[in-house]
């Protein structure tokens, strides 16, 4: 019968399930639940465990296997407490699986747990060799038809088909039928309802009507049929049930209940109930008629519990199918106004947000199983069952028909009928169990779960059911205490419409726990002998903290009452005192003089400062119960008015005026609740309120001044005033009151402007008149300056420009012109305004490094069209523009030193600038000076038209038409290279000879220099172009650079560039360093050989490339090489360096001295003159760009 469950093999076992009667740990302090009304346990779903449950239940409920189960003793079993012994021979799992079955039998929980059972085999034993048949479920009816296909219809073997006979070795004609040899007491039947499509290629369940019988009579399927019918009939006892498809699912199983061990409801039950049911609907019909008795009826079945207001109208809803509002509030008002016109029903909470009924109108529980008589089974081997939940069993005919749902932890009632809906569908029938009809049960088995359990077994389910009753008493305990805080009123006073404690916190307030079930009595002798004295009645209300401090509600009267029927909550405050007076003041208490603490802010005349609040803020606290008529007297003066903010915003458009016909309403009705806002406004004040539309037309935070300086006069004290402002403040009005301050004539007022100045007193665009503070994106405290001429109207543009050539000495200049007018007229005007003149000429963008940027090149469009906005700054440059689609760049040509030094002669150039690097050089363009390498020369050249989808080897061929271009013979353009000319010196090197200039991105602003090389070049695109240079042993200096051509498409790192440096100088790889030379900084880098000393693990990582930081290597950067073997120095630097760094320091020096000396003139003019805010000094800004292939 039990195959080979008793393997022994716990090899694999944990020692945390060896000791006896160890459980697994729980996932929460909670205990379990107790089993429900049916007396049967179920087995929680460990995850995926639903099958196991399943076929668990059913060894369960086959009392044989049980029963042979518990017969096994020490002497076949051992024991777990002999697991750790050496010798010792163990059978873990029946041990488990006997102790599993104690507690689904015995011990009073809703669902055991099957860990130690699965974790003693560990999902890894073999399936048992029980004894089950396999049938069809494909095109078969129900199980007699398969029965019927397997064991009684006969194959012929005939005609072509033959079969070859064992004895004579010849094809002859035969029948093959097969039979059942022999019974077993215990039939499994599984159904096979998982198929494969080999069409759709696809497995699917087959959820067809598969028919089987309660019982089954297997005579016509057996090979020996003389016995008597007895012999062959079986009945149906457990149905393995799956729910879902061939992907995934859920077992559960049905179970006949053969030894009575669980309690059934009887069928006749729920019959009398239909039975009934048009009676009570009609009676239910005229109890919902009257919501006072469907009220009631919800409250009662609460057990005394006060329920939130919402829920009590959900309920509602759920109990009549129609909601309050839609039934009753016509007639009766809104539900919670119902619940208060019939205080002598209900009970509210202090809050007013729960509400239960008063104790004489509850109703007694009714439960789900009325007229059922309870009685307490004889207590059996010191078990200890709940009488509640063994109703005795009220049909003896019925005995071993009743059958369950067991469903992982949940355990229900079925009828048999119930068992033919699994006969098709998603959820059907897979497993079939049946026993044979002649095993009958013994009288003492029925209705005994303890039934052949062993001794220990029972002493130990014994000893958990009294340790489970324990913590479920714990349990309930903590589950009904609360903590209440009890505020003695010897040690509060009563001010400012408030309670509030005399002494600490600590000191004011008794914390005391109780049981939510004990009596309001009970709660008044505890607190009795907690305090040391008492005199006079001690009246306890419950009370609340709120802002402006402790208030009291309701007062809790009925000491047969429980704390549960009051709403008292864990953490509830109760406040002891006489019910009068505390202090020897008297204390309304309630909710109707719940007090509410308020923000009255008021308007203050001058804020000398500028920005921030423009009001005084103070705290009033007020009676909800307060009318507004008495708040108005109480804070606003005659002729005031009264504005209330409840949205927490501050905006004005949150701010509502309290008129004349509000003042009859109460703080509460209003809405004011506690941190409300009031601002309170005098008559002078009201020019802000919008009083027809009842809104605040600015807020104190929006109202602030902006500073005016009169720039009109030729004092040299300039005078300045504050006009105050808010942001919709028209910039006329402004205008306006600041000639008036000033004491200015009145008729400059169509003869001037007003204009923001800058932090550095740049006067800026001037703002058109007809622009609010907010519109002209003006900040509060701003200062403006007063100036003589017209703003520009809504359709002009203020510009600023400049003459590039006088970039650094000519200011600013200024013009207004039409948004439509062109480019070209507008450039003319801005000559005449300048006084230049001629046709060379173009404008430019200034950029955001205040550069000439981006060039005008549209004559005829307008500046609206261009976008030119209000306040650009517009560059003059000298130079026609190329026409479209060309590009204009001047060339410069490019020697190192070393091809220098071959020339026999230096010759000056007649047309052309020579600028040497060793020196300080001016570009053409009239930039700054500053150094460059000194084994460079650029010789410039002259300017190039060529259009920009012409490609760079024609660029090439057009410099050598140069008047400047070199005296040898350059043979074909790919004995030139190409760069882009930045900062002076070389910077990109353009590849490709073939590639259009359009395709470089170059830029309207860009300069190319033309390098001659000794032999053709063709570099591609992952090719790096070095200038290396070895140092001359013993001296601070260097030999002439050379080009190394590196090849970085593998990889770009420390180890492969000394190779490739090593390589060039035939040297060995360890016996040089190299560093990388950074010209602007006259510093030497270092490029470091640690990645010779990596380990092979953080080699598998990506190494760094030498392209990004710190080194940014790209083309033309000068790489130092020293030789080891001959040169042990590792300084880089060399005089030249030395001599750079210094001149370097002397600049800095000299620009800090002359940044302190503007500041100081500029400290004077703010503190005297501009009365601006101090300016930190501006630092220099640098950017790190990637290099992009």
């Amino acid at each position: 019968m039990f195959g080979d469950l008793f393997e022994e093999d716990f090899s694999f076992i944990s020692n945390n399930h060896y000791g006896k009667g160890k459980k697994s740990k729980p996932k929460d302090s909670e205990p379990p639940a107790p089993r429900d009304f049916t007396n049967l346990s179920g087995i929680k779903n460990q995850g995926g465990t639903c099958y196991l449950n399943s076929l668990l239940q059913t060894l369960l409920f086959t009392p044989e296997f049980r029963e042979a189960l518990f017969s096994l003793g020490p002497e076949e079993l051992g024991t777990l407490d002999d697991v750790g012994k050496p010798d010792a021979k163990v059978r873990i799992i029946p041990l488990q699986l006997q102790r599993l079955f104690a507690q689904l039998l015995l011990l009073d929980q809703q669902a055991a747990s099957t860990t130690d059972l699965t974790e003693s085999f560990g999902w890894n034993s073999n399936e048992e060799d029980f004894l089950d048949l396999t049938v069809a479920v494909k095109g078969v009816a129900g199980l007699e038809e398969a029965l019927w296909n397997m064991y009684v219809e006969e194959e012929y073997f005939e005609n072509e088909n033959l079969y070859r006979c064992g004895a004579c070795d010849k094809l002859v004609e035969a029948s093959k039928s097969a039979k059942l040899h022999k019974l077993p007491p215990f039939l499994t039947i599984s159904l096979l309802r998982f198929n494969f499509d080999f069409e759709k290629c696809e497995r699917y369940k087959e959820t067809s009507c598969y028919t089987f019988p309660i019982q089954i009579n297997l005579r016509p399927f057996c090979e020996q049929t003389e016995m008597d019918d007895s012999e062959y009939m079986y009945e149906l006892f457990s149905v393995i049930i799956h729910k879902g498809g061939c992907y995934g699912g859920h077992y559960h199983v049905y179970i006949r209940d053969v030894d009575e061990l669980g309690n059934w409801q009887l069928q006749e039950d729920e019959d009398r109930l239909i039975e009934d049911q048009p009676s009570r609907d009609s009676e239910n019909t005229k109890e919902t008629e009257n919501p006072l008795a469907v009220l009631k009826g919800i409250l009662s079945e609460e057990e005394c519990k006060q329920i939130p207001v919402d829920q009590l109208g959900q309920k509602f809803l759920e109990k009549i199918k129609v909601s309050w509002n839609k039934k009753y509030r016509k007639q009766y008002g809104a539900l919670r106004k119902y619940l208060q016109n019939h205080p002598q029903i209900f009970q509210f909470s202090p809050d007013e947000n729960k509400v239960g009924l008063k104790e004489k109108y509850k109703l007694p529980f009714k439960s789900d199983f009325q007229g059922q008589a309870f009685q307490s089974p004889p207590q059996e081997n010191g078990i200890q069952w709940n009488s509640e939940k063994a109703p005795t069993r009220l049909r003896e005919s019925s005995a071993g028909c009743h059958w369950f749902d067991l469903n992982d932890s949940k355990v229900q009632p079925i009828k048999e009928e119930d068992i033919e809906k699994q006969f098709q569908g998603k959820e059907s029938a897979y497993m079939l169990f049946y026993r044979k009809s002649q095993l009958k049960r013994p009288p003492e088995a029925r209705g005994n779960p303890r039934y052949r359990i062993p001794e220990h077994l029972l002493n130990e389910m014994n000893a958990a059911n009294i340790e489970l009753q324990k913590k479920r008493a714990e349990c309930d305990s903590a589950n009904n205490s609360i903590d209440l805080h009890l505020h003695l009123s010897t040690c509060y006073k009563f001010h400012n419409g408030a309670l509030h404690p005399s002494l600490s916190w600590k000191e004011s307030v008794l914390d005391l726990i109780v049981d939510r079930r004990k009596t309001l009595g009970d709660l008044r002798q505890s607190i009795f002998q907690m305090m040391k004295s008492w005199e006079g009645d001690m009246v306890l209300s419950s009370a609340k903290s709120l802002p402006a401090g402790l208030h009291i509600y309701q007062i809790l009267d009925g000491d047969e009452l429980t704390l549960d029927c009051f709403g008292l909550a864990d953490g509830a405050d109760i406040f002891v005192w006489n019910g009068k007076e505390v202090g020897g003041v008297k204390v309304m208490a309630g909710p109707d003089h719940e007090p509410v603490l308020l923000n009255i802010l008021r308007l203050v005349e001058y804020n000398e400062g500028g920005k921030g609040q423009h009001f005084t803020e103070s705290q009033h606290v007020f009676p909800c119960s307060t009318k507004l008529s008495d708040l108005h007297r109480a804070l606003a003066p005659a002729g005031g008015i009264i504005l209330k903010n409840d949205s927490g915003h501050k905006e004005a458009k949150n701010w509502e005026v309290l008129l004349e016909e509000h003042m009859k309403e109460t703080i509460k009705t209003i809405g004011l609740t506690d941190g409300c806002s009031v601002l309170i406004l005098d008559s002078h004040d009201q020019s802000l309120v919008n009083i027809s539309s009842g809104n605040l037309t600015a807020f104190t935070y929006d109202i602030s001044w902006l500073q005016v300086k009169n720039f009109c006069g030729t004092d040299d004290e300039e005078k300045h005033v504050k006009i105050t402002a808010t942001i919709e403040t028209v910039m006329s009005d402004i205008k306006i009151k600041a000639i008036h301050e000033l004491q200015l004539e009145e008729e400059l007022a169509s003869e001037s402007c007003l204009r923001p100045v800058s932090r550095n007193g740049k006067l800026l665009s001037p703002v058109p008149e007809d622009y609010t503070v907010k519109e002209a994106e003006l900040k509060m405290g701003s200062l403006l300056g007063l100036c003589r001429g017209k703003a520009p109207t809504a359709t002009q543009l203020f510009l600023y420009f400049i003459i590039e050539r006088d970039h650094y000495t000519s200011p600013e200049m200024e013009i207004v012109v039409e948004e439509t007018a062109s480019v070209k007229e507008c450039l003319n005007l801005m000559l005449e305004k300048s006084g230049l003149s001629g046709d060379s000429w173009h404008l430019r963008r200034m950029d955001w490094c205040f550069e000439a940027g981006e060039a005008l090149s549209q004559e005829n469009a307008t500046l609206k069209e261009l976008n030119v906005c209000r306040g650009d700054t517009l560059v003059i440059t000298e130079g026609k523009l190329p026409p479209k689609g060309f590009l204009k760049i001047p060339i410069w040509w490019l020697k190192s030193s070393s091809q220098m030094k071959h020339e026999e002669k230096a010759q000056d150039q007649v047309n052309g600038l020579t600028c040497k690097m060793d020196a300080l050089q001016v570009s053409p363009a009239g930039d700054s000076p500053e150094y460059i390498q000194a084994d460079m020369d650029l010789c410039y050249a002259g300017i190039t038209e060529i259009a920009s989808e012409s490609s760079l080897e024609d660029l090439k061929m057009q410099a050598l038409t140069l008047p400047q271009c070199p005296e040898h013979v350059i043979p074909l353009p790919t004995f030139l290279r190409a760069w882009t000319v930045e900062s002076r010196r070389p910077g990109r090197l353009l590849r490709h000879n073939k590639q259009q200039l359009s395709e470089y991105k170059l830029g309207a602003r860009v300069e190319i220099c033309i390098e001659p090389l000794q032999k053709e070049e063709n570099l591609g695109p992952r090719e790096l172009l070095l200038r290396v240079q070895m140092g001359i042993p013993g001296e601070r200096d260097y030999y002439d650079s050379v080009d190394l051509v590196w090849n970085i498409s593998k990889e770009c790192t420390t180890w492969a560039l000394r190779q490739r440096v090593a390589s060039h100088y035939c040297l060995p790889v360890d016996k040089i360093e190299i560093a990388k030379y950074f010209p602007e900084k006259y510093e030497w880098l270092p490029i470091s050989s640690w990645t010779q000393q990596i380990s092979k693990r953080k080699r598998k990582k990506k190494q760094e490339s030498l392209q990004s930081a710190p080194y940014h290597l790209k083309d033309g950067d000068i790489i130092g090489v020293k030789n080891l073997l001959l040169d042990d120095s590792k300084d880089f630097s060399t005089v030249r360096d030395d001599f750079g760094k210094q001149k370097q320091r002397q600049l800095a020096l000299e620009k800090k001295k002359s940044r302190q000396a503007e500041r100081s003139q500029d400290h004077v003019l703010s503190e005297e003159k501009l009365n601006i805010k101090h300016r930190k000094p501006e630092v220099a800004l640098s950017i790190n760009v990637g290099v992009f292939r």
